[in-house]
C-alpha cells in the first residue's frame, strides 16, 4: 500500500478536529436559533469536508487496483514433449526398406 499524502492527512487532521468540535451538532440542523448560525456553515463545512475525504481515498484505492491490474505475469513456456518417429530401416541387398510406427 502507498504511503498517504500529504494532503490526504491533512484533510483527515481537519476533519477529525471540525468532528470533535461539532460532536454536540445535530445532523440535521436546518432551524436557526439566533447565535447558531455558525454551527450551520461548520456542520455543512464538515460535510464538505468529508466529502472531499472520501472521493480522495476512493480515487486512491481506484490508482492501486488499476497499479495492480497493469502488472503482467509472465507465464512461463510450457515443456511439450517432441514425438520422434520411431523408424527401422532395413537394407535388403541394394533395397532399403523404412518401417515407420
Amino acid at each position: 500500500m502507498s504511503p498517504l499524502r500529504p494532503s490526504t492527512v491533512f484533510v483527515s487532521a481537519i476533519l477529525a478536529a471540525a468532528v470533535l468540535a461539532g460532536a454536540s451538532i445535530s445532523a440535521s440542523a436546518q432551524v436557526q436559533i439566533p447565535g447558531t448560525g455558525n454551527r450551520l456553515i461548520q456542520q455543512n463545512d464538515l460535510q464538505a469536508l468529508e466529502n472531499r475525504l472520501q472521493r480522495q481515498q476512493f480515487q486512491e484505492q481506484q490508482q492501486q487496483f488499476r497499479a495492480q491490474d497493469r502488472v503482467i505475469v509472465q507465464q512461463p513456456q510450457p515443456v511439450v514433449p517432441q514425438f520422434k518417429p520411431s523408424c527401422q530401416t532395413q537394407a535388403i541387398g541394394t533395397t532399403v526398406l523404412s518401417n515407420c510406427r
